[in-house]
């Protein structure tokens, strides 16, 4: 006779693994970590599966709730849910990379992946990591029992680039939170500030997303300007 299972206490993870795990919804999980929304097209196509199974797929992803949907005029379009669905997906990035075997080779696009990308919808890769690392030199992020704070001199930094704290949107969502870079394997700035800085840099014309991917394109000039900032000796 089989012993039944014992009862795991707490949240069950075997469901949203199962709806992750699938190769075709990880794909289109992957294609909307680009922080665009997306149609139910757009994604199959990325995902390489077709228009009935992406359908398919994009249920079982709002239903876990990894996904939400809106209407715009005749187009729906798909986004992650939530920027705690981010950082898991972010997280399990960088797990696939540390123990990934017989993983190919990485193709010509990769350097600048790995230079600059968005995560979900704030700044990571090296240059996120070099933000992130200048506010720890400087000590300028403290944890507290309620996360991650950032000093008041720290606003006089982001303050240099036009970041002050009544342009940050008051929501649920911490300011700032350290999430680990998959490339980098050291922390980038997630959080609300996170991504208010990366909207800056876009106003500004110093960085811009490139279309149909993560990659972040910076300037030269808005590359040394971060660089400025940010960067200790």
């Amino acid at each position: 006779m089989v012993e039944p299972l014992p009862v795991t206490e707490g949240p069950n993870i075997a469901h949203i693994a199962a709806v992750i795990g699938e190769r075709g919804r990880a794909e289109i999980l992957m294609a909307l970590m680009s922080g665009r929304a997306l149609t139910a097209t757009e994604l199959a196509d990325a995902a390489g599966v077709t228009r009935p199974t992406v359908s398919s797929h994009l249920g079982k992803l709002q239903q876990a709730r990894l996904v939400a949907a809106a209407s715009q005029g005749r187009h729906r379009y798909f986004r992650i849910a939530s920027s705690d669905v981010a950082q898991l997906l972010e997280s399990m990035m960088g797990a696939a990379h540390r123990i990934a075997v017989n993983e190919p080779k990485f193709g010509p696009s990769d350097p600048a992946l790995r230079k600059a990308r968005l995560c979900y919808d704030h700044l990571a890769g090296e240059l996120g990591v070099l933000v992130y690392d200048g506010l720890e030199r400087r000590r300028l992020l403290d944890i507290t029992r309620d996360g991650l704070v950032l000093a008041p001199a720290g606003w006089e930094l982001f303050g240099r680039i036009g970041i002050a704290p009544d342009r940050i949107p008051q929501t649920r969502r911490p300011l700032c939170r350290a999430c680990i870079d998959w490339s980098e394997r050291r922390h980038h700035l997630a959080g609300a500030l996170g991504a208010a800085l990366m909207t800056r840099l876009v106003e500004l014309r110093w960085a811009s997303p490139q279309r149909d991917s993560r990659i972040v394109r910076f300037t030269s000039r808005g590359e040394a300007q971060l660089r400025a900032v940010f960067a200790t000796n």
